[in-house]
């Protein structure tokens, strides 16, 4: 299986250097290429998949490494792969949405200019976070986060003559550069501790207690910036709607199974080593994103914006799920979202595709995107309004969809957390969640009923809407598949419970190296909570998604509520949901403006002083260098000079006693001697 695994993750790779290279000059701009090379990992995840399902062991672990960083006995690192059923499974989830994809891309970017290069871009995509989920130690892991970031700014401003699309792609890399300096922090903390980067024996550490106390707190803490970054969640969230200017592909790509998965995959492999305090932070910091982003999604009126922020809410469900325990019921919910929520992105792509070549035929001005330009879609493009349809009920938490089963899991677990705890405070987090559950129903029919019900908001547009081509359709026909619940509860057709299917045996919650360190778990939740939390939550969950469906519906259908007179009532409130509380702002307020008047700052001390003491030195040594010139000349010079001058006089001086006459030497002998006996005398 180990080199299945290889093949599966080389494969994108080889893809993206030919097409990066010479794609251009292949048939059809090397599409074929990257596709086929996805198609074919796809098809070998799927072979693992059953492998596993074969052997049904939720303690499958396989793991091989070679050598590739040898320091001595100061650092050593080796390269490897390790596969459990986690991995197995999001490989299964990356590839297939990757896969389709890549097939639906042959139809809404055709024609559009450097195609080879988004085909190249989508394989190194893929090879990263394969990569990132493969990998058997932190480093590798990082290197693999890093790439996906590159990734993700080199897809979001792909079309890059656009200001906004490569302003958006900028704000991407920036805003996860400030998550990505936690999590490289945390990393190095646990490399001091620990002296390894594997994950085997990180957990091994961490259970002998190696790394403990407010050190483990803060290692976990900082990892998990790393995933709040990734993840777009509170308060590094903005970069996500903004990435919209990307191809919608890349938005169901980024959305559903790569980079904003990246962060809850890295919190579900790191979940052994999180202390309590640590997932508390995790849990409050992704229940209050849930709640806080889906507010913001009731009232957006581009089609894709109401996703991502759905995006950004959904994740915040399972940060959450990590952070009170409920680690299958996290990774439950990131296997399920991806296919609905790709669908959802693939099929308002379809959405917007109709519009475009509409306004096109009409000569029409306008943003494609407006769900206010839309309406009465249903009857013109049918597969996408169903398939539509189908993934807002899975996303919704409807019975007979995936997404109930995993939104429930977490509901439950998150309440089951807090009827456990001495504390009140943390039924905030169900309140979170049950909260974001009934505005998620409600924005999600909102969105259906402007865009494919009642009466079309611009008739000359809708005459020109028509399907989408069956290269964008079947794609969005087999992710509505994958959002029907037996899918995931399989030998079990229970539509009200995943606990008797493959997914929940297969993966189990990690044995905590924390709690082995503590000698007790970390959270103790009692079987009756867990119980009564199950049973309450699952009855809660669906009056409350029903009640945000009519509420929808008496709102926007059936009009049974002056939605414009309700508006102005609440027009502070409508206004901050609006303008997304205005995060962009006060970040350009405070945190850029502030970065700006600091770097012009720097320039005025780096212009006024700095470069001052850099030009007072150079006068100064000038000056002296003029003065030692002159001093050297004068002084040094004339020294040297009067000695030489003295010496040359002597010489002449006593060149004259030198005359070779007899009768002078016998004069100079008879003076010495007269000297010398008057010395004597003396």
């Amino acid at each position: 299986m180990i080199q299945t695994a290889l093949i599966i993750w080389l494969l994108p790779l080889a893809a993206f250097v030919i097409n990066i290279f010479i794609g251009k000059r292949l048939p059809r701009k090397g599409d074929w290429v990257s596709t086929g090379a996805i198609g074919v990992s796809f098809l070998l995840s799927y072979y693992m998949l059953f492998q596993i399902l074969g052997n049904y062991n939720p303690d499958f672990a396989l793991q091989a490494s070679v050598p590739w960083i040898d320091l001595g006995e100061t650092f050593k690192l080796n390269m490897g792969i390790y596969l459990d059923n986690l991995a197995v499974i999001m490989t299964v989830v990356v590839t297939t949405v990757s896969f389709l994809v890549h097939v639906y891309s042959i139809g809404y970017m055709h024609g559009e200019p450097l195609y080879n290069r988004f085909y190249a871009y989508l394989s190194l995509f893929s090879f990263s976070m394969l990569g990132l989920i493969m990998w058997d130690n932190l480093f590798g892991i990082y290197i693999m986060w890093e790439l996906v970031g590159i990734c993700s700014y080199l897809l979001i401003g792909y079309y890059f003559e656009k200001d906004s699309a490569a302003n958006a792609g900028k704000k991407a890399f920036i805003t996860n550069r400030v998550g990505d300096f936690g999590f490289l922090i945390g990393l190095l903390i646990v490399f001091t501790a620990l002296g390894t980067f594997n994950l085997s024996d990180i957990h091994q550490g961490v259970s002998q207690g190696q790394l403990s106390g407010g050190l483990l707190t803060a290692a976990g803490v900082l990892l998990f910036a790393g995933a709040i970054g990734k993840s777009a969640q509170f308060p590094l969230h903005v970069w996500l709607p903004d990435a919209m200017e990307g191809p919608t592909p890349v938005s169901a790509l980024i959305h559903a199974a790569t980079m904003v998965a990246a962060g809850v995959y890295l919190m579900a492999r790191l979940s052994f080593m999180l202390s309590l305090d640590a997932m508390l932070v995790v849990a409050y910091v992704g229940g209050f994103t849930a709640i806080f982003a889906a507010t913001i999604a009731i009232t957006q009126n581009d089609i894709k914006r109401v996703l991502a922020y759905s995006t950004i809410s959904q994740l915040g469900y399972m940060i959450m799920a990590m952070g009170v325990g409920s680690y299958t019921a996290g990774f439950f919910h990131l296997t399920t979202h991806a296919m609905f929520k790709a669908g959802l992105f693939l099929g308002s792509g379809s959405v917007i595709h109709a519009v475009h070549h509409a306004m096109d035929k009409t000569g029409s001005h306008g943003d494609p995107n407006d769900i206010r330009n839309m309406g009465g879609f249903k009857d013109k493009m049918p597969v996408t309004y169903i398939t539509f349809v189908i993934f807002s009920l899975a996303l919704s938490g409807i019975p007979f969809f995936s997404g109930f089963l995993s939104k429930d899991a977490i509901l439950g677990g998150t309440l089951a957390f807090a009827m456990s705890q001495s504390n009140p405070i943390h039924y905030l987090l169900p309140v979170f969640g049950f909260g974001a559950a009934f505005i998620t129903a409600f924005y999600m029919f909102r969105l259906i009923i402007k865009t494919f019900l009642g009466q079309p908001q611009k008739p000359e547009l809708y005459e020109h809407v028509h399907e989408s081509p069956k290269v964008m359709t079947v794609p969005l026909m087999v992710l509505a598949a994958l959002s029907i619940w037996f899918i995931y509860t399989l030998p079990s057709v229970n539509p009200m419970g995943a606990a008797g299917g493959w997914f929940m045996h297969l993966i189990r919650q990690p044995i905590s190296a924390v709690a082995a360190q503590l000698g007790h778990p970390v959270y103790i939740i009692t079987e009756h909570a867990e119980h009564a939390a199950h049973v309450n939550g699952i009855i809660i969950s669906i009056i409350l998604a029903f009640g945000g469906i009519l509420l929808a519906f008496a709102f926007y259908f059936w009009k049974k509520v002056d939605v414009e007179a309700l508006t102005e009532k609440i027009k502070p409130l409508y206004n901050l949901s609006l303008n997304k509380y205005y995060f962009d702002e006060i970040y350009q307020a405070t945190v850029i403006n502030g970065l700006l008047a600091w770097n012009n700052l720097l320039k005025w001390f780096d212009e006024n002083i700095i470069d001052f003491i850099v030009n007072f030195s150079a006068k100064v040594v000038r000056v002296f260098s003029a003065f030692d010139g002159k001093f050297d000349n004068l002084v040094i010079d004339g020294m040297v000079n009067a000695v030489a001058d003295m010496t040359l006089q002597f010489g002449r001086g006593f060149k004259k006693l030198q005359t070779g006459q007899i009768q002078y030497y016998i004069m100079g002998a008879l003076l010495g001697t007269f000297l010398i006996i008057i010395f004597t005398l003396i």
